[in-house]
């Protein structure tokens, strides 16, 4: 345990020193700032002169600003901050000779990974909580509205599945780190499998459930339905998918299902009208439960398979 933090606090002190996270964190936090401004402006225009709904704050972080809303900014460059932070984690001390000094030195090997995985959830926790904090200040200059004890709630959990969302990409940079002993190549590795789940596999998925329903058109809704949902499905497995339906779900209290679309009967539709009001945290947590289990499980997954290469690498050069 004494390794472990050593190597986290000197990870620590090396990501808040180098330009490379003060310049990261100012575009992060500038763009986010303009975003929420925006978003803020039009919402403040929208409701003047009018009495102000129920979790109107938490439409500074879903309202859109400038073509996007925060949720969607920190769905799409968000793992550019993980990648970032890990992509040269251990090549780098690799090729520089230090990473034989350091191991050395009365330092279990678990904890260099470790210490090193932790230092980069560290780094993007503390990132993530400044950017909410600055907002929600910024929030309430604006719109003079507190937030609600639920209302934090739900930007709390927000909060914890965007760290556990980067985190799945800071692992998945380091394991490439791992993997390969060039920077530029594990730098390219993991900019690769982002743009793949960010562009090609929504429109992969979109190829292959027109492929397993031809039939589907405006004449058939059935057809056109299971069209949707296998489009959904194979969506599903990118992180972002799953990271952009639970927190837009957690966010917005009128949302119900993480679904875009659903079939609803005669009955369904007269339930939705019965209880058309907004709805509780205890509910909108269960709906996204499965997601930031999912979410946590493969980012848990992404960083075991570092830690077995990494040990059985040191193991065989030492």
């Amino acid at each position: 345990m004494h390794g472990i933090t050593v190597i986290w606090k000197k990870e620590l002190s090396d990501h808040f020193s180098s330009y490379r996270f003060l310049l990261l964190f100012a575009l992060i936090a500038m763009v986010s700032l303009i975003t929420v401004y925006m978003a803020g402006i039009s919402i403040t225009k929208d409701l003047q002169g009018v009495a102000k709904p129920e979790y109107v704050f938490l439409m500074l972080f879903t309202a859109s600003g400038v073509r996007f809303s925060l949720v969607q900014f920190v769905s799409f460059f968000g793992p550019l901050i993980g990648l970032i932070l890990g992509f040269d984690t251990i090549n780098r001390e690799r090729n520089e000779g230090t990473l034989s000094k350091l191991l050395s030195q009365p330092i279990y090997r678990d904890a260099v990974v470790n210490g090193k995985f932790l230092a980069g959830v560290s780094v993007i926790a503390i990132m993530m909580a400044a950017i909410v904090l600055i907002i929600t200040g910024l929030g309430l200059i604006m719109m003079g509205v507190v937030p609600g004890i639920e209302e934090i709630w739900r930007i709390l959990i927000y909060l914890v599945i965007s760290v556990c969302y980067i985190s799945f990409w800071l692992g998945l940079a380091i394991l490439f780190s791992i993997l390969f002993r060039s920077v530029a190549t594990s730098a390219l590795a993991a900019l690769a499998i982002w743009i793949f789940f960010s562009f090609f596999l929504s429109l992969g998925a979109g190829a292959i459930a027109n492929a397993l329903t031809p039939e589907a058109g405006a004449t058939d809704p059935e057809a056109l339905l299971r069209r949707i949902k296998i489009e959904h499905a194979i969506t599903l497995a990118s992180p972002m998918a799953l990271y952009t339906d639970s927190t837009a779900t957690i966010i917005d209290p009128m949302r119900r299902t993480t679904r875009t679309v659903m079939q609803m009967g005669m009955m369904e539709q007269i339930s939705m009208k019965r209880f058309s009001g907004p709805l509780p945290l205890s509910q909108s947590f269960l709906v996204v439960l499965p997601y930031i289990i999912t979410l946590a499980a493969i980012t848990i997954i992404c960083f075991a398979i570092s830690y077995t290469v990494f040990m059985r690498q040191e193991i065989r050069s030492i």
